[in-house]
């Protein structure tokens, strides 16, 4: 019986090496593919902060009730429905009509204005300097609201009015929330494979920092619905709950949201009386600074710190770039930059770990 010559085993096949030029041809059509599906990526990170706040919740209930992470979402998503629904029964006719008797009193806080600025020496001041812009192109004319008013309804009717694309954000979200490992691992292969354990690093930070953000957040608005509202009632200023509601809301954009929320509560109060603005306008004062110098930083420890000059500066650009929504995920956009460049910018290419 002959040998057989033994087969030699077959060479290893050379990994496929991109180019420079394929690289940045990939990279162009990457940023591009970005571009132009923006929307559906803000979506997704929004979908994506809903998600991490349905696993904090599920975490909880495991650790309490020993109840599993799947049912434990579902549970919490539910809850979560059957609470919005049951503020929407109870409150819903009521925020609806004050909504409507809010946008129809604008045009009459308007006139008070108007009327102010043509009897006070200061308003007729004021009157000039905004008929010069005019004149030279700069302003509105003095008859007609605002462009802040166009901008605000415009604004609640996004918010307010998108009932498709909120099903659409929370339906997806659940569908992250239960498979949260899955996603998690799929995007992870798509890194290499030596950087691999880093990038699932980077992500649980984003993650968790990402979580205490909302948290943080979450308190903080309702805490400023609930003083501004109960301010408001105490001064006697009709449609207290919407306007409190509109402050609430308006607080998760920084620095803006509060002449958001303050501009059309104080024109509200002026077809009340002027002295009545002059409290309602310093109330927000109050609040906000309260909310800025005292409850911000207490959540902050155990939240996210994030520049102020840095936050205002993600807001116009990220506003410029997005529109509202831009400005409403201005905050946690910035946070995970922040982290990104901090990680892999920093510590990776250049080095410079704080660990030394």
């Amino acid at each position: 019986m002959t040998d057989r010559p033994a087969v030699p085993d077959p060479a290893p096949q050379p990994r496929l090496r991109p180019g420079p030029i394929a690289i940045v041809f990939a990279a162009a059509l990457l940023l591009a593919a970005a571009w132009q599906w923006s929307n559906v990526l803000l979506m997704g990170f929004g979908a994506i902060l809903i998600a991490i706040a349905l696993r904090a919740g599920a975490a909880l209930l495991n650790r309490r009730a020993g109840l599993a992470f799947k049912p434990g979402v579902l549970l919490c998503a539910l809850a979560a429905i059957l609470a919005v629904a049951g503020i929407a029964a109870w409150a819903g006719p009521s925020i609806s009509e004050q909504f409507r008797q809010l946008i129809g009193s604008l045009p009459d806080a308007w006139r008070q204005v108007e009327d102010w600025m043509g009897e006070s020496s200061v308003g007729q001041f004021l009157e000039r300097r905004m008929e010069n812009a005019q004149a030279g192109g700069g302003a509105a004319p003095t008859g007609s609201l605002p462009s802040v008013f166009g901008y605000l309804t415009g604004t609640l009717t996004t918010v307010f009015g998108s009932l498709a694309n909120l099903v659409l954000l929370v339906t997806v979200a659940i569908f992250l929330a239960l498979d949260a490992p899955m996603y998690r691992g799929g995007a992870l292969r798509l890194v290499p494979p030596f950087y691999r354990a880093r990038a699932a690093r980077i992500a649980d930070e984003l993650a968790r920092a990402l979580g205490r953000w909302m948290g943080g957040q979450a308190l903080d608005m309702v805490l400023v619905a609930l003083v501004t509202g109960l301010g408001l009632w105490l001064l006697g200023v009709p449609l207290a709950l919407v306007l409190g509601l509109i402050a609430g809301l308006t607080n998760i954009i920084p620095v803006v949201g509060p002449f958001l929320s303050g501009i059309p509560a104080v024109l509200f109060a002026m077809t009340q009386g002027f002295e009545l603005a002059i409290y309602v306008a310093l109330l927000f004062v109050v609040v906000q600074q309260l909310e800025g110098n005292l409850l911000m930083p207490l959540i902050q420890r155990f939240a996210a710190d994030l520049p102020p000059a840095l936050t205002v500066l993600a807001i116009l650009a990220f506003g410029s770039l997005f529109g509202f929504a831009g400005v409403v995920l201005a905050t946690p956009l910035l946070l995970v930059s922040i982290i990104l460049v901090k990680r892999i910018y920093v510590e990776d290419v250049l080095g410079d770990r704080e660990d030394g």
